[in-house]
Parts: structure tokens; C-alpha cells; sequence
């Protein structure tokens, strides 16, 4: 059980357990003087003298545990029919391989320097882990969104790999070293600045901060922002009504989900054998647990219509996944939610900071509130079958960037969004940890925007020659990839 959680809350059970005088004990530490600002400042530069910046270009890959073996591994617990599409996915190029390889790196990553400063990190910190989505408030805002891996741990993890990603996207997308090299910094850069105005900012502004529609135009160059505001335009139109159009038939006067093989099945049974029916009712009775009384009563106003098994990602393929259509008052008021399977984060097994849940599901749901602020209203989590879960909504009014094989004239959009990236991971590691000691680690110079944007490079290097690994693979028959479309 934990006593405190991310953001500080004394545990109620834990609480009603104490004596008189230990409650006394704990208020008195709760209301002892906080170390000042410049004093957290003070602390993180401190810091530099144990772990100078310039440590943080280093990577050693001697060594290192076998890539293929650990996704093995990962898959030895996945649905097997669906392997076979992962590791395709993952095939289709280096960027596609790093998005799938989050343990791989976690693993490469443990044995890299870090502070000691702790965060809910994300865990799997790439540049197509970001979009906009629709707040609570119907407001669309840019951060994170992909919290299946998130777990107390170092921040420069989360910050190396995003810093990496960008270096592979550019290469990707036909840059050279230099334009890698430059992706990377501006992760960096972005993440320090602002990582520094947090730290000067009150408890409550920082958690209540957001990076709107209009603060990530105002943050772009005209040649950007034209494509910032079309995919915003797009995220608008996105929604339930949308995606009912897109997902669904009529089969009897009733919508049901269209069947897209292999990557969108409707299932009889579950992966246990329980009738399909039953087993969403099962999922739906212990989710419902995790939520608010407002947000069951609002869902207790719509009825499932139907449900199927559908493949998303590229590092989640394998896991159960399934997306259900619910209806309200009638056709025109459609609501999918998506029920995800949550597992061990590929950072458990290299951190000690315990995450304080014990079901998998709600560490995603408690990463998720911890760093994103305002999320979707039916974010819940759940057990069914031993299974471990999490539901939210599929479509919101969702929108993300996308990378292009060979588009180098895209580079340069590339180098500004990842300065977008960097201020949302800064945001999100300022509301779950010490911004003040993290900005006073960083400094306000370049010294560790280049440093990192080396160890970028490196890892880029190796991220293409795992990927090599990965095909080789498959060539021996050591792994099966799926033929056919696994887009």
C-alpha cells in the first residue's frame, strides 16, 4: 500500500490506521517549511557535480541483453496469432522498430547515468507518442498521449528516448546526421526553457497549465503552423459520430462493428472461453467501480450494441485490445470506448520507486491524471478473466503528426514539433516531480542539449542496426512476421 501517491495524498486507509499522536507527527511534517525555489535550484545544480551533463552523451552498448530475446519474451505473454503483425509493424522501418522496442531501450536506458530525480515517466517517450486531444472541458490541448508504460522513474529516460526518437524519425524521413542531430537538441532545448519557467510557477498554476490550440500556434513558424492548424481542423471533426460512420454497418436494423481482418475481428469468446457478452460484462461491471458517481451515472444511460478485438499501435500488438460501441438516446449519440489490456511496465523491473497500485490498469489511469491534467471523463481501469485493463474513449477529437518515409522537406516541421514535444514532456514531468531541481540540474545552457543529442545519434545508430537484427530474424525463421497489410 502506498502511503503517498504521485501528487503527495496521504493515503485515506493508511491515514484512518494512525494513532492521535502519529497523525500529529505526520501534520507536523506536512506543514514543516519547504525548501525555497532558489534553494531546489541550488540543489539540482549540485547535483551536476556527482552527474556532470556532458555524461549524458555516453552510450555503451557492450554488453547488452540480445533485442530479439527480450521481445520474445514480451510476446511469450501476448495473443500468438497477433505476434506475427507486431513484428511486421515493427519491420517496416527503424522508426516503426523503436516505436515497438520499448523495453529494449528501457533496458539500454538503465544502464545510462541519471540524477536520482524521480518522475512519472511515461516510459515509452517518442515523437508519435503526442497529439491534440479533446479535454474535459471540450478544449483541444497537445501532450502525451500513450501511458501504457508510465511508472515512477528517472526523467532523463523519458527525455532520451524522445531525444532519440527524433534522430530516427529524421533519418526516417531522409535527413542527415546533422538535421538528427538538430531534431534531437531541439527535444532538449525546448524541455530545459521550459522546464525552468515551471520551476518559478506555483503548485497549482503548473497543475493546472496546458498547451492549447492557440499557445501551440503561437509557437510555430507560419510554414508550420498552416499544417498545425490542418491537423487541428481534422482533430475537430474527429469524434463518435465520425468514427460510427467509418467503423460500422447496419446488419437487422442494429450498427455493428465492421470486421477488417486480421486487425479488427469480432470474437465469439473470449481469449478464456467465456461468451463475448459476458465477458465485456464483466469487464464493464469492475471498470465501472473505478469511476466517480457522475461519470457512472452518465454511462449508465447508454446500452452495448457490440464489440470486437482490434489491433492498434505497434508496440501494444498482441495484447487484448477491444473497442466497444455503446448508444444513447439513439443512433445520432454513438460512444466507442476502448478496452486495453495493461501489463507490467517495461520500467518495473529497473526501478525501486513503487507506483502504489496494485492493478496495472489503474498505474496507467494514475499516470495518466498525474501528468495530463484534465483527461477524458471515462478514463477508468479493471480486472476481468486475471486480466488487467483500462477504458477510455477511442475517439475524441483526436489528432497527431505524422512521419513520411523520405520526406525530407519535412525535417524542418520535424525540428519545431519536437520543440513542442520537449515543452509537453516538461510540462508532464513538472506536474509529477520537482521542476525547480530538474531546471536547476539542466542549467541554461546548450551543455546538455548536446550531450544528448550525441547519445541521440548513438542510439539511432543502434536502433538501425536492432531493426537489421529484426529482419535477420525473420530471414532464419527465428520470427514470423505477418504477410499482407498491417498498416
Amino acid at each position: 500500500m502506498a502511503v503517498i501517491d504521485l501528487k503527495g495524498n496521504i493515503d485515506p486507509s493508511y491515514y484512518r490506521l494512525l494513532s492521535g499522536q502519529e497523525r500529529g507527527h505526520l501534520a507536523d511534517v506536512f506543514q514543516a517549511k519547504r525548501p525555497s525555489v532558489a534553494e531546489r535550484l541550488a540543489a539540482g545544480k549540485a547535483l551536476r557535480e556527482r552527474v556532470p551533463r556532458t555524461n549524458h552523451a555516453a552510450y555503451e552498448p557492450d554488453g547488452r541483453p540480445d533485442p530479439i530475446a527480450i521481445l520474445e519474451k514480451q510476446n511469450a505473454e501476448r495473443i500468438q496469432k497477433l505476434v506475427p503483425v507486431r513484428y511486421a509493424r515493427m519491420l517496416a522501418s527503424p522508426f516503426a522498430f523503436l516505436r515497438g522496442s520499448a523495453a529494449v531501450m528501457a533496458d539500454d536506458l538503465s544502464r545510462t547515468p541519471v540524477t536520482g530525480l524521480s518522475v512519472a515517466a511515461c516510459g515509452d517517450m517518442h515523437v508519435a507518442n503526442f497529439g491534440v486531444y479533446a479535454s474535459a472541458e471540450r478544449n483541444l490541448v497537445f501532450a502525451i498521449n500513450d501511458f501504457d508504460e508510465v511508472h515512477p522513474g528517472p526523467w532523463e529516460w523519458d527525455l532520451k528516448r524522445l531525444a532519440a526518437s527524433a534522430a530516427v524519425a529524421a533519418r526516417f524521413m531522409g535527413g542527415g546526421k546533422a538535421e538528427a542531430a538538430d531534431a534531437a537538441a531541439a527535444c532538449v532545448e525546448s524541455y530545459r526553457r521550459r522546464m525552468r519557467r515551471y520551476a518559478e510557477m506555483s503548485y497549482l498554476e503548473v497543475w493546472y497549465d496546458s498547451i492549447d490550440e492557440q499557445r501551440v500556434l503561437d509557437a510555430l513558424s507560419p510554414r508550420v503552423r498552416r499544417d498545425a492548424e490542418r491537423t487541428i481542423a481534422k482533430a475537430r471533426a474527429k469524434g463518435h459520430i465520425r468514427s460510427f460512420d467509418k467503423l460500422t454497418e447496419m446488419v437487422g436494423g442494429e450498427p455493428r462493428i465492421v470486421e477488417d481482418l486480421p486487425l479488427i475481428v469480432r470474437e465469439t469468446h473470449s481469449d478464456k472461453g467465456m461468451p463475448i457478452r459476458d465477458a465485456m460484462d464483466e469487464m464493464l461491471g469492475a471498470y465501472i467501480e473505478s469511476l466517480s458517481l457522475d461519470r457512472r451515472r452518465l454511462l449508465a444511460r447508454y446500452r452495448i450494441i457490440d464489440a470486437a478485438r482490434k489491433v492498434v499501435g505497434v508496440g501494444s500488438v498482441g495484447t487484448a485490445c477491444w473497442v466497444m460501441l455503446l448508444q444513447g438516446v439513439d443512433e445520432d449519440d454513438p460512444l466507442f470506448l476502448q478496452v486495453k489490456e495493461a501489463k507490467r511496465s517495461v520500467l518495473a523491473p529497473y526501478v525501486s520507486v513503487p507506483m502504489g497500485t496494485t492493478n496495472e490498469g489503474q498505474r496507467v489511469v494514475v499516470g495518466q491524471r498525474a501528468t495530463q491534467g484534465s483527461p477524458d471523463i471515462f478514463l477508468g481501469w479493471g480486472e476481468a478473466e486475471g486480466k488487467h485493463f483500462y477504458i477510455r474513449q477511442l475517439a475524441d477529437m483526436k489528432g497527431s503528426a505524422t512521419f513520411a518515409e523520405g520526406d525530407h522537406d519535412g525535417v524542418g516541421r520535424l525540428v519545431e514539433y519536437c520543440g513542442l514535444c520537449g515543452w509537453a514532456l516538461a510540462l508532464a514531468h513538472a506536474k509529477s516531480g520537482d521542476p525547480a531541481m530538474i531546471a536547476g540540474y539542466c542549467g541554461t545552457s546548450a551543455t546538455l542539449d548536446e550531450a544528448i543529442a550525441k547519445f541521440a545519434l548513438a542510439y539511432a545508430k543502434q536502433t538501425e542496426q536492432d531493426h537489421a537484427a529484426l529482419d535477420k530474424a525473420r530471414r532464419a525463421g527465428r520470427i514470423t512476421a505477418a504477410a499482407g497489410r498491417v498498416v
